[in-house]
């Protein structure tokens, strides 16, 4: 009896998990407002170096890379160029097309990025979900995206991004974004 009983809780916090009730997808921007104050235009401007991993579905290490960013901004547009070099040898760009809202949203736009992803930002932090749809040659596929940025009091930024497919986490990345010197 113990044992079901064990196995129901746990089947039952399993169900939570996986419904985002708890966990990544349970957080919100407001649970960050405390700490410095994330500007886009302001943190993702300028020439950046961003160093990361991503973990498969099973929590182990796939990839490391390293890339480097170029922010530049008019007004509420922004454009935000970016080279990532695989540990594979690999490369890839991407450039996004970023619009502000007075209202603390943002859309975020790219050439492999389905429709376009809406952004918040509060406090110190910005939330951003969007489809993106992977290279033919890592299978076409479209994942559902959500990408977590917390801005830490000495400017760096930690981001943390699920990736997920029919509810699934397949991929997740882990990365800082930091200002180099122009």
């Amino acid at each position: 009896m113990t044992f079901m009983a064990g196995a129901v809780a746990l089947g039952a916090f399993l169900w939570l998990v996986n419904r985002q009730w708890l966990g990544f997808h349970a957080q919100k921007p407001g649970d960050y407002l405390e700490g410095p104050t994330f500007s886009l235009p302001e943190h993702l401007n300028g020439p950046m170096v961003c160093e990361g991993v991503i973990y498969g579905p099973m929590g182990r290490v796939v990839t490391r890379f390293v890339g480097t960013f170029e922010g530049v901004w008019d007004g509420d547009k922004g454009h935000l160029k970016e080279h990532f070099r695989y540990d594979s040898g690999t490369e890839q760009e991407r450039n996004w097309y970023l619009t502000t809202h007075n209202d603390g949203t943002f859309d975020a736009e790219a050439s492999d990025v389905v429709g376009t992803g809406q952004g918040v930002i509060e406090g110190s932090a910005v939330k951003l979900t969007y489809a993106i749809k992977l290279a033919d040659a890592a299978g076409g596929h479209v994942l559902k995206t959500t990408d977590w940025m917390y801005l830490l009091d000495n400017g760096t930024i930690v981001n943390r991004s699920q990736m997920r497919t029919f509810g699934i986490k397949v991929a997740e990345l882990v990365a800082t974004i930091r200002k180099v010197d122009a």
